[in-house]
């Protein structure tokens, strides 16, 4: 096996995307449960607000609302919250499962989501351990200046960078957003560097085979996100062996070591 190139963190982190999505219902609390179950160091999720103003998970942000035979897609933000199917996860019943011990990542389709998201997670050690990700660089920035003590993260494509990736890290440590989040084929080697250069995490998703997640951690990603929460842990494990040090649980003891 090639060598590991070295990570921002302790440990990398191992995202649930949507929870133990390969195993069952995404964004539920049963995906969520398995997923730390089999191993994951994070859950990941995606934040929609309703009519009525309760933050909810869902990853399309719609749902089928009505009674039998006339059930029609409507959009969360157009429904109540006693109009949304269940089970939908709140951001509050997330929160209060999620241990202090465990990240969070949580995608924000609804900027009206921010300001909820803050009053359901007020204890400080868990925000630290809140990764906050949108695509709108300027969007970030604001929020970090309102809540400083949550992660912030720029979630986007390679492609979608028209700066490029060096000015676009420059950017991000200039405005103390503490990661830069890409698709698993926008990464290499080169670009992790880059990053880590500037004090900026990278972060990898879409990878749902063992052999991408393996490249991942040997390029030294400080985070991947995974449908397949066991088979994440698997390849975790032997990247790292038994090394003292290098368990995925032994990430959580301290703060991330991005620079802020």
């Amino acid at each position: 096996m090639q060598q590991r190139l070295p990570s921002l963190f302790q440990t990398p982190l191992l995202f649930a995307h949507r929870g133990a999505s390969a195993h069952a219902p995404e964004n539920t609390l049963e995906a969520f449960r398995l997923a730390l179950k089999l191993g994951a160091t994070g859950l990941e999720t995606d934040c929609w607000v309703t009519r009525d103003q309760r933050a909810v998970l869902d990853h399309d942000g719609v749902v089928e609302t009505g009674r039998w035979r006339r059930l029609r897609p409507s959009k969360i933000a157009d429904s109540s919250f006693e109009e949304l199917p269940t089970p939908l996860t709140t951001i509050e019943e997330l929160a209060n499962l999620v241990e202090t011990e465990f990240f969070l990542s949580i995608d924000i389709c609804d900027p009206a989501a921010m300001n909820l998201i803050a009053e359901a997670i007020q204890d400080s050690a868990k925000r630290a351990r809140t990764f906050i990700c949108h695509p709108n660089l300027e969007v970030l920035a604001g929020w970090k200046s309102q809540f400083p003590d949550f992660r912030f993260v720029n979630s986007i494509r390679l492609a979608k960078i028209t700066e490029g990736p060096e000015r676009r890290c420059a950017n991000l440590a200039e405005r103390g957003i503490d990661v830069l989040n890409m698709h698993r084929t926008d990464w290499n080697g080169g670009l992790v560097a880059l990053a880590h250069r500037f004090g900026r995490a990278a972060f990898s998703w879409d990878l749902q085979y063992p052999d991408q997640i393996e490249s991942a951690l040997l390029m030294g990603v400080d985070a991947v996100y995974s449908d397949w929460s066991d088979r994440m842990v698997d390849a975790f494990n032997k990247v790292f062996g038994d090394r003292p040090g290098h368990s995925p649980r032994q990430a959580l003891g301290g703060q991330s070591s991005t620079k802020a």
